[in-house]
């Protein structure tokens, strides 16, 4: 079915979803699919469900406005398959994403100027899959007392709970990864019931179509079925199912009455493949049939077994880090999580650590709900409440994508990084042959200016078919290895570095094509020498769009050279080219302090091109993420210059912009201005201003009426705060780096990640470490180091070590 306003009635697609929904009325309740296109049983643990104590909650006493969704709805997610859920008994919704829901193509289109089309007509976008709404007669907010919406983090799922007439009524809403549906089961105590209705709407001109289903309970489903202009198939299933009660349905959509409980499941993808050889599209896949399949496979499950399921794998993830930063007052634990929010931010408030720790693991728990699968989190990861998202929701890779990606590790959750390998992968084929065909385009300025051309790079925006948008990110490439790189550092393996390697060695190529010769003045001799210098290029997002040799370029070329080096070394592949590397990394310019502002310099000139307190740190990506500039090691007056450069950029500005100064000032031992970074950060957004929203998404300030969600925030802002607890690269592990005021009375956190392959338990009172464990995930040697006291630790992989500090 196309979406072009030409859609078929046929019959015949009401007897198929007949056939489909009778011939899995007998499958087995254990076929279930955790990635869309695949299947595998889903396990389902055994005895009763263990219930984490109720640390981290985020709650609320009213229900989130659907016209306010993007601020107010709680997100769920299952790695794949998101929703906003707004919670009102009277009148909920569910806005529903998938990764996959993407419009756009593969094919490069210029403009005159050589840059991408970056339209939604040819880039294409980040869409919505559809909108749920589900509503219960008689259950408005002037019938009914003690609401409470709820999201557990330790649990992983959202609760809403209230009373009307006596009765104890209570909604539970979660994501499964294992069962791939999400899941809405509403129960009560005390002799209620509900009576209500469910309709399911497509977002893109879709039909829905109805089914009563009787096979011994009530139940019924509804679907809708379509395809987008670029050819992606696409469809969502609902069930509803009792064990009471009535349930039927009509064009309007499903309709219950006088049901104990109720059950609704839904299940919705696409035929989307990571795949370049299949040009991005399983057309072998049926939608539809998958979706019909899950759902029914998860309805003839009880609640509490898919419930179970679900926070049973959800803990296996959460539960590997545990945050502690200290004991807030009873009178700020007594507040819902938006008046506490904006007491934190009233001026003379006390501090508040456990706030903070929440906000803490509110980041992994997106990075759970969001990054499970083949596609990682774009800019607003898996929830959006339209299909206009700033920026088509994409993939930005020259800040916004790496960000996302820098907690992980450090937050014990190295197999939520795997979606990114996987994008990486399977996009560099078409990278590369967008690189080959298009990059040295006459009309290009970023060409190079030798006519060479080898290996691959991106654009500043990438879509999921292999496509770029905006301009052509020369740099980008190093940036995208850097991570790749690093999550090798924190899980050494082999087999891993093995899959990258051809990346890495097809970014050197890129680069070893584009370099030019140029003669400067060395500063040490007063001599003219030769350099090598990345051609006209452009320091994200601002300043001369022509300039040679940027900083942001040179660093990360130097990074991609030597982290390559290092590659070829551990896997005893192509020394020759290792060696050709070197050679070049050697000559590299690498960036000077001004003499004119006391900076470490953006473009190779004294004079600063730019504006001062530009949102990007793009200078210094060698000082972070980087590891060329660093403070045990490097000349006092380059981390003079970084430090006057990091002031000189200010404290406010945007969420991800405020978390990359946080890890900076981390990184320079600044506790105090990396913590003023974080509540920066978490000031309440209001009148559009940036900040945190009452769901504690980051907000970005678009115009007076405008504003955005972007989620790098919500990851990097933690990723900051782990980097104030601990700052690692292989070799040397860092103890309370930046700890600040706030947090150093006593606290603890587990599961923190370390480069070099290691896993650290930290615990600290009065500001000092008291006991430390160090757990091997594959490394052997390293070094603890808090203030002067240093200690050498040497473990066999899977061995651990625990030291007393007095």
């Amino acid at each position: 079915m196309v979406n072009d306003g030409d859609r078929p009635t046929d019959p015949a697609d009401r007897r198929r979803f007949l056939k489909m929904t009778a011939s899995m009325a007998a499958m087995l309740p254990w076929l279930t699919l955790p990635r869309f296109a695949e299947g595998k049983p889903a396990p389902r643990p055994l005895g009763p469900m263990a219930l984490a104590a109720a640390r981290h909650i985020l709650w609320y006493d009213t229900p989130a406005a659907e016209s306010n969704a993007l601020r107010e709805a709680l997100p769920i997610g299952n790695g794949r398959l998101g929703a906003l859920v707004g919670g009102d008994p009277a009148a909920s919704f569910l806005y529903l994403t998938d990764a996959s829901m993407w419009l756009g193509e593969r094919d490069v289109m210029l403009g005159d100027d050589g840059q991408f089309d970056y339209s939604t007509a040819h880039f294409g976008s980040l869409v919505m899959l559809a909108k749920l709404h589900l509503s219960i007669e008689g259950h408005d907010a002037a019938h009914i007392t003690d609401y409470r919406r709820e999201l557990d983090l330790g649990q992983g799922y959202l609760r809403v709970s209230y009373r009307k007439d006596g009765v104890a009524y209570a909604w539970d809403v979660f994501a499964s990864h294992p069962d791939d549906v999400v899941a809405i089961h509403l129960s009560q105590t005390g002799g209620g019931a509900f009576s209500g209705s469910i309709t399911l709407q497509g977002m893109h001109g879709d039909t829905p179509h109805t089914e009563a289903l009787q096979e011994g309970t009530p139940a019924a489903a509804s679907h809708f079925e379509g395809v987008l202009a670029n050819g992606l198939k696409y469809a969502a299933n609902v069930m509803a199912v009792t064990a009471s009660g009535t349930i039927n349905s009509d064009a309007k959509g499903l309709h219950f009455a006088n049901c104990g409980t109720l059950s609704v499941i839904v299940c919705g993808g696409t035929n989307y493949t990571p795949d370049l050889a299949r040009n991005y599209m399983d057309a072998s896949l049926d939608p539809l049939k998958l979706a019909v399949q899950k759902t029914r496979a998860a309805a003839v499950q009880t609640s509490t077994a898919l419930l179970h399921t679900h926070v049973a794998d959800y803990r296996a993830l959460f539960d590997t880090m545990r945050v502690d930063l200290g004991t807030s007052t009873k009178t700020q634990r007594g507040m819902d999580t938006w008046t506490r929010l904006r007491a934190r931010a009233a001026a003379g408030a006390p501090a508040d650590p456990e706030l903070e720790a929440t906000y803490l693991q509110y980041g992994r728990y997106l990075t759970i709900a969001g990054s499970r699968d083949r596609l990682p989190t774009g800019l607003q990861g898996l929830w959006l409440d339209s299909n206009d998202s700033p920026w088509m929701a994409d993939y930005h890779n020259d800040i916004n994508i790496q960000m996302n990606y820098w907690l992980p590790d450090r937050a014990g959750l190295p197999s939520c990084f795997d979606p990114f390998t996987d994008y990486c992968l399977s996009q560099v084929g078409a990278w590369t042959a967008a690189t080959r065909e298009h990059f040295n385009d006459p009309r290009n300025n970023y060409r190079n200016s030798s006519g060479k051309i080898a290996g691959w790079t991106v654009g500043i925006s990438t879509n999921i078919y292999g496509g770029g948008g905006w301009r052509w990110h020369p740099a980008g490439n190093a940036w995208l290895c850097n991570n790749l790189w690093q999550h090798y550092q924190y899980n050494p393996d082999r087999a891993y570095l093995a899959r990258i390697y051809p990346l890495m060695k097809g970014a050197c190529e890129f680069w070893e094509s584009r370099l030019l010769t140029v003669s400067v003045k060395d500063p040490a001799t007063g001599r003219m020498r030769d350099v090598l210098i990345d051609d006209a290029d452009w320091s994200p997002e601002q300043g001369p769009t022509d300039a040679k040799g940027n900083t942001y370029s040179q660093e990360w070329v130097w990074d991609l050279f030597e982290n390559y080096r290092q590659a070829s070394d551990l896997l005893g592949k192509d020394p020759g080219y290792a060696a050709t590397i070197a050679q070049l990394q050697a000559r590299l310019y690498l960036p000077r302090v001004s003499e004119k502002t006391g900076w470490l310099e953006e473009w190779m000139t004294p004079d600063n091109l730019g504006e001062t307190e530009h949102r990007h740190l793009s200078p210094l990506v060698g000082f972070f993420p980087g590891d060329r500039i660093r403070t045990d090691n490097s000349p006092p007056a380059l981390i003079e210059g970084v430090t006057r450069l990091l002031e000189a950029r200010g404290t406010g500005g945007y969420g991800w912009a405020c978390a990359w100064r946080a890890m900076c000032w981390a990184r320079l031992g600044n506790a105090a201005k990396a913590y003023q970074l974080i509540l920066t950060n978490l000031t309440p957004s209001e009148h559009r201003t940036n900040g945190t929203a009452k769901n504690l998404f980051d907000m970005y300030n678009l115009d007076a009426n405008a504003d955005a969600f972007q989620i790098d925030a919500n990851f990097g802002t933690p990723t900051a705060m782990l980097e104030m607890l601990m700052s690692s690269r292989p070799g040397e592990i860092v103890l309370l780096p930046a700890l600040p005021a706030a947090w150093a009375a006593a606290g603890s956190v587990t599961g923190m990640g370390a480069r070099g392959g290691f896993q650290v338990d930290l615990s600290w009172k009065r500001g000092k470490v008291t006991s430390v464990t160090v757990r091997s995930v594959g490394g052997e040697q390293t070094r603890l180091k808090f203030g002067r006291w240093t200690k050498a630790i040497a473990l066999r992989p899977g061995g651990s070590v625990t030291l007393t500090l007095s």
